[in-house]
């Protein structure tokens, strides 16, 4: 695979330090606070730069989530080649996904915000499905199945990330008496060993 180039590397550079910052005020002072303009003062350039990048700021927000979970579709072809693929998903997700939130009330909020906007919730959509695909290649990778006509590698990406959103869900309505890689741990195990019929209580 070829290295991008100095001015491609830059650009990539530019697009995370504008979608970081988008996040970081988000967090900081709320979702309407977040402009073209306010998110490209932070970072030293023009809303014009901005809209260079980004086509809206929630764009911008969701993109940060993006990053992070690119970093695990590669933590996922890191393991060890013989590791079973349910050990490789236990392994790397609880860390990687505790690195992604700094509080439960920033989960909260993140999570608030897309229920109550539109046009969030719609940049959420599209990027569960970018990254969800990332995940499933890697995950066919391991398992040596077609990653767009093998329903069982489909269904165990999806169940992954569906798992990860349920943890962040309940671990931010929790009391914090749990850490939130423990309780995606615990999400994956349960997965992994099926539901119970009449349903089990976990909490965060």
């Amino acid at each position: 695979m070829t290295s991008p180039g100095l001015r491609e590397r830059k650009k990539q550079a530019m697009r995370a330090a504008l979608s970081q910052a988008a996040w970081a005020l988000m967090l900081d002072q709320g979702l309407q606070a977040v402009s073209p303009d306010s998110v490209a003062a932070i970072v030293g350039v023009s809303g014009r730069t901005f809209r260079n990048y980004f086509f809206s700021v929630e764009e911008a927000i969701v993109e940060a989530s993006i990053r992070h979970v690119e970093s695990l579709a590669e933590a996922v072809r890191g393991r060890p080649a013989d590791e079973p693929v349910w050990d490789v998903l236990t392994a790397v997700l609880p860390d990687i996904v505790a690195t992604m939130v700094s509080s439960r009330a920033d989960v909260a909020m993140v999570l608030r915000a897309g229920r109550e906007n539109p046009s969030i919730l719609a940049a959420h959509l599209t990027s569960i499905d970018r990254t969800s695909w990332q995940l499933t290649q890697a995950i066919a990778e391991r398992m040596g199945t077609d990653p767009e006509r093998d329903l069982p590698t489909r269904l165990l990406a999806a169940a992954a990330g569906m798992t990860v959103r349920m943890s962040l869900e309940v671990w931010s309505a929790g009391d914090g008496s749990r850490c939130l890689s423990d309780v995606v741990r615990a999400g994956l195990g349960q997965l992994r060993a099926g539901i119970p019929q009449g349903g089990t209580t976990m909490t965060g």
